[in-house]
């Protein structure tokens, strides 16, 4: 990473974190199944001696909390941390990985493991030093991944339980070099919906259509005609994505089936432009579905993720903490949004927040099945995270206030 200066004691635990980082990565688990996972964050932040661990929340989520060198904060001298904990339903591709999965189908192929044990790793080191005035809110988070985790967490007394004034987020981004990091106000990521289309017609002979309601021409149909709400219903200058993603149906050569059922995902990054979407789904799939003969039901996520839209005050703040970590050339102000879900969206939509991404370097892409987090950078991401608590929350007795 380019010789980049740390902390001695946060250099010193390079091989610590990668330790735990690996035993991790052997033991994914899935979204509100994180129970290994949150058993040892909690035992680990009563080994470093925070003042509260609270287990359970929003399913298997965990809250540590930590007070500065002046005691408790309120909550305009508390901010909160959040890492995301569960793994996905991919096979790990790398056999000779020596910290491979063992749970067969199921791996960290985002880099949660890498976000845990980075929060993990600035949790140890601020309880070491308390170098900071106020609170901070240690959130370790299930079910990112389609789960609403964050939102189930809300739901669940996070913010009344532990208030804050600002919420912080980072995530892993492959491609981008190890030592560096991009930050940028306004959308970063996605709204992300996920729909499910049932088609039901009348089954038959595959050599007699016409005495059938085929449910697979339909599909074919809406999945082509899905398309043009992107290309024709909306504004071009909003960015939409719209993927149908599966399309299952039949049992035989010979035979029409009785149903055909698709999934796909919404992406944008505004909420009017996604009701709008979402309307046209509705309107296109049932006059289709009505010109062929069958019958359509449409579902929508009840819990679609808001796009996450950093927070132009403390997007700016976040970038200067990062420009006196690691210098101005090395952080990135206008690197593209993605169109990639992420339900820290929850969180910035109730308080100011300020999402980063730090560089994983040449790595596979992420839910790639050979993906993997990059141990180097780990440190890199703890001493973020000090130097924006002690940047946040500065000591009084230091001048700040």
């Amino acid at each position: 990473m380019g010789g980049m200066p740390l902390d001695n004691s946060i250099a010193a635990l390079a091989t610590e974190l990668q330790t735990w980082r690996r035993d991790l990565h052997r033991h994914p688990e899935l979204a509100y199944h994180e129970r290994r996972t949150a058993g040892v964050v909690a035992e680990k932040l009563r080994e470093f001696g925070l003042d509260e661990v609270h287990e359970g929340i929003g399913g298997t989520g965990v809250v540590g909390l930590l007070h500065g060198q002046g005691g408790p904060g309120g909550e305009a001298d508390a901010i909160l941390l959040r890492a995301d904990m569960d793994a996905l339903p991919i096979h790990e591709a790398d056999e000779a990985r020596e910290h491979r999965s063992a749970t067969p189908g199921v791996m960290h192929a985002c880099g949660h493991d890498g976000h845990t044990t980075m929060l993990l790793g600035a949790a140890r080191h601020l309880a070491d030093s308390r170098n900071f005035n106020g609170s901070v809110v240690f959130v370790f988070q299930p079910a990112e991944e389609g789960g609403a985790g964050a939102n189930a967490m809300i739901k669940d007394g996070l913010f009344e339980r532990f208030p804050c004034r600002a919420v912080y987020g980072m995530h892993n981004w492959p491609r981008m070099k190890a030592g560096e990091f991009s930050i940028r106000p306004g959308p970063v990521m996605a709204a992300a919906d996920e729909f499910t289309i049932t088609l039901t017609g009348r089954g038959g002979h595959a050599a007699k259509p016409d005495r059938a309601r085929d449910p697979i021409v339909a599909g074919a149909q809406i999945v082509t005609a899905l398309q043009t709400i992107v290309s024709r219903m909306v504004d071009p200058l909003q960015p939409v994505v719209l993927s149908v993603t599966e399309f299952h149906a039949g049992t035989a050569f010979n035979v029409i089936p009785e149903t055909a059922i698709l999934t796909g995902t919404v992406r944008t990054f505004d909420e009017a432009v996604d009701a709008q979407v979402h309307d046209a789904i509705e309107h296109m799939v049932h006059s289709i579905a009505d010109a062929y003969g069958v019958v359509a039901e449409v579902e929508i996520s009840p819990n679609p993720y808001p796009p996450t839209i950093n927070d132009a005050a403390q997007a700016e703040f976040a970038a200067g903490v990062l420009e006196a970590l690691v210098g101005p050339d090395r952080v990135h102000r206008e690197w593209p949004p993605t169109m990639g879900g992420e339900d820290f969206a929850f969180l910035a939509r109730l308080k100011p927040g300020a999402f980063v991404f730090i560089g994983n370097g040449d790595s596979a892409p992420l839910h790639h099945p050979d993906y993997d987090f990059n141990d180097e950078v780990t440190p890199l991401g703890v001493a973020y995270w000090t130097r924006l608590v002690e940047t946040a929350l500065p000591r009084r007795d230091r001048g700040g206030g």
